[in-house]
């Protein structure tokens, strides 16, 4: 008898204790999910009794997620990494919120994009995942309360803002209830029948923007064409010989396609923020973000007046972006983004300073800052 298989039955045996442990602690957590749903029910069903008209049942609170995973992140004492280990609660956490309450969101479609995946990777696999031909659809859908909420693109660290999102921000009256970064690693993905004969490559323009070295130095005379989304472009490709697509791993997976380069982006770091979109406020979670629009007087020193109070009170900026204005020729619209929640009284007073010194100004959403 090999010596070590008594060791390993030993520690097998613990294993499988510690299993039917983990079915128990989870399934007595899900019980408490729905005993919340009953809670939130009566007294929904009790503010109708009393002549009180409320919008609905929240079932998900951003804020006390955010609380959630951060308090598992600083009390986990490995070896699995922190991360890892709040993915994991994410996981409960999402199939826990399941059985209060179905999620649906919106996200840019087809399957397989990089938007999908921040989706699942914000609320879990057990929401009900949405694909949408367009960002513009996105807000439309969250707009019309078809879905919960919506995942939308914002910011690359290579290529900078989405335009197309900012510009949807100016008149919707939709709010930021948090915020994901996705690492994105990008593959030259192909079909079977392709092979490496390729005659076009076809993906989303931010992603041919940055992988545009590296397709300078390996495919500098091949057509590239511009589609809606990565996952689109890998869609064609699974479809049409000749076609290559840049996308990532669920997109090379969902279509079957082969990988004939890996990690073609051009910088090794390279991450996009998303935002997720609702319709309602969130209260404050302790690390937060706030978003807004300004737009000023188009005379010296418009940007200074803006900045100075956060310079004042000591709030740090962490993004400030121009857009042009639609009302007035060579006028703009500032986003600005800075840590700190609308509902904390230095973050007030600052605002209430910008109201006062601006032609407009939107609050675009407080909002939890990415945990994971």
């Amino acid at each position: 008898m090999n010596p070590f298989d008594a060791e390993l039955k030993t520690i097998r045996d613990k294993i499988d204790q510690l299993d039917k442990q983990l079915i128990e602690i989870v399934n007595a957590r899900a019980s408490c999910a729905k005993q919340v749903a009953e809670v939130k029910q009566r007294e929904y069903e009790d503010a109708l009794s009393r002549g009180e008209k409320p919008e609905g049942i929240l079932f998900y609170r951003p804020e006390r997620e955010a609380q959630v995973l951060r308090r598992v992140m600083n009390s986990n004492p490995g070896p699995m990494d922190d991360a890892k280990m709040a993915l994991i609660i994410r996981e409960v956490m999402s199939s826990c919120l399941a059985l209060e309450q179905p999620m649906q969101v919106a996200y840019l479609g087809p399957e397989g994009t990089f938007t999908q995946a921040a989706a699942l990777k914000h609320f879990g696999g057990s929401v009900i995942a949405l694909p949408q031909a367009s960002i513009a659809q996105i807000f439309a859908k969250v707009e019309a309360a078809e879905v919960n909420y919506g995942v939308v693109p914002v910011e690359n660290s290579t290529e900078g803002m989405v335009s197309h999102t900012l510009d949807n921000f100016v008149d919707s009256p939709l709010r930021i209830c948090g915020e994901v970064e996705l690492p994105i690693d990008h593959h030259l993905l192909v079909s079977v029948e392709t092979g490496d004969k390729i005659e076009v490559i076809k993906a989303h323009p931010q992603a041919l923007a940055q992988c545009r070295l590296w397709l300078d130095s390996n495919y500098p005379g091949i057509e590239r064409q511009t589609v809606s989304s990565n996952g689109e472009g890998a869609r064609l490709a699974s479809m049409t010989k000749g076609v290559a697509a840049i996308a990532g791993e669920v997109a090379e997976h969902l279509y079957g396609l082969q990988r004939l380069h890996g990690s073609i982006q051009d910088l090794s770091n390279n991450t996009t923020r998303f935002l997720i979109i609702g319709r309602e406020e969130v209260a404050p979670s302790g690390k937060d973000k706030t978003s807004i629009i300004v737009s000023t007087h188009n005379r010296p020193g418009a940007l200074f007046k803006l900045l100075e109070p956060f310079e004042q009170a000591g709030i740090m900026l962490t993004r400030i972006d121009t857009r042009p204005s639609r009302t007035e020729k060579w006028a703009y619209m500032f986003f600005m983004e800075f840590e700190g929640h609308k509902d904390d009284s230095h973050i007030a007073e600052v605002l209430a300073k910008l109201e006062s010194s601006s032609l407009m100004i939107k609050i675009m959403g407080s909002y939890p800052r990415a945990v994971i």
